[in-house]
């Protein structure tokens, strides 16, 4: 579990793709100590387990599960990347709760200046819609945003200067595809009502309605 606070920023020193699957050896570009082995660090907000430290580089598995699902298939030697260490107990919960499984890539449309900020608006899978809110949390390659417009397939976000600093967001332009995890607290909200909505709308398919009730008596 992950808050979406990025730490800082990776580079991809190599990688090592057979048959649609990669390992990917990344250095972090901050200070990034003890880390244990098979501990889960999100890069670009895919959650990844280390395989081995070197004690300025980590080497990470990427399925083709993964790959398919998300851009780290596009990385390349040199690439740069966000990196977050998972969620300590005690630890302050400064974006939102973060699982590091990537729901869809969305793609960057608009780049415009807003004040000091950056205004960006991505396009994403219509299915997804539902799952995201104004004001409401969402994580882009791993970093946590507030939504400020949405649609039914599109969202748009203000960051901040430091964010644009400390994260890869500031090279993002038109085109580029972002890996999209929507709020959690939302799928499950999603996952539960499910059945109750395709209940209802079995009765209403059914013909039996409050008027046929009482025509026939009940």
């Amino acid at each position: 579990m992950f808050t979406g606070l990025v730490l800082g920023k990776g580079r991809v020193e190599a990688l090592d793709a057979r048959g649609g699957e990669s390992r990917l050896a990344i250095r972090p570009l901050f200070g990034l100590d003890q880390v244990v082995l098979g501990e889960s660090i999100a890069v670009n907000g895919a959650c990844l387990t280390v395989e081995t430290w070197s004690g300025g580089a980590f080497t990470a598995y990427a399925s083709a599960e993964t790959l398919s699902r998300t851009n780290l298939g596009r990385l390349r030697a040199g690439s740069l990347v966000n990196l977050e260490r998972a969620l300590a107990l005690g630890d302050r919960l400064g974006g939102h709760m973060v699982s590091g499984h990537v729901d869809c890539l969305a793609a960057v449309t608009e780049v415009r200046p807003a004040g000091q900020s950056t205004r960006y608006t991505l396009r994403f899978d219509p299915d997804l819609g539902a799952l995201v809110v104004p004001k409401g949390s969402v994580a882009l390659d791993g970093i946590s945003l507030t939504v400020n417009e949405c649609g039914p397939d599109y969202l748009s976000v203000n960051i901040i200067p430091v964010t644009q600093k400390e994260t890869t967001i500031g090279q993002w332009s038109p085109g580029y595809e972002a890996n999209m995890e929507c709020d959690v607290i939302g799928k499950y909200v999603q996952r539960m009502l499910a059945p109750h909505a395709q209940a209802a709308q079995g009765r209403a398919g059914s013909g039996i309605t409050p008027d046929f009730l009482a025509k026939h008596g009940f």
